[in-house]
């Protein structure tokens, strides 16, 4: 039998999962940010600056930077963040006690583009139903005593 939430968690789920969805969200907007931006690297050899001679915002040869490296700037943040989406992601894994393979698939969502926006959808409409289905069982035994 799968452990279940315990009872006394089913409040703080709920704020569990809100933070994993904008987690999940920033993350993936993050990584577009960065497939796009290694792309124009590796395959073009350009890089994003920010303030520079070519104007507020452009894409420039990566020898030739001369202000502020955007493109940098996206990889630190990317990073950062997917720290704190994996910390998101391990809290509502453990909150809901699920195993520990779906824990890693979660935490697949940051590193592999789009699946966060897919995961996130699931998790949320699955989190859900179990928090309506336990909490409506759990007030059916309080009316009928009633």
């Amino acid at each position: 039998m799968p452990l279940e939430p315990k009872l006394a968690d089913l409040p703080r789920i709920r704020g569990a999962l809100r933070f994993y969805q904008v987690a999940a969200v920033i993350t993936g907007v993050l990584l577009l940010a960065l497939t796009g931006e290694m792309i124009m690297k590796y395959a073009f050899g350009l890089e994003l600056e920010l303030g520079g001679p070519q104007g507020f915002l452009a894409f420039v040869p990566g020898e030739t930077i001369a202000a502020v490296n955007l493109s940098t700037g996206i990889l630190i943040v990317h990073g950062w963040f997917y720290v704190v989406y994996l910390f998101s992601d391990f809290r509502l894994w453990s909150l809901m006690r699920w195993p520990f393979p779906r824990f890693i698939v979660i935490a697949l969502g940051g590193v592999i583009p789009f699946l966060s926006f897919i995961l996130e959808v699931r998790i949320a409409r699955e989190v859900i139903a179990y928090l309506e289905r336990r909490e409506s069982a759990a007030a059916s035994p309080v009316e009928a005593q009633q």
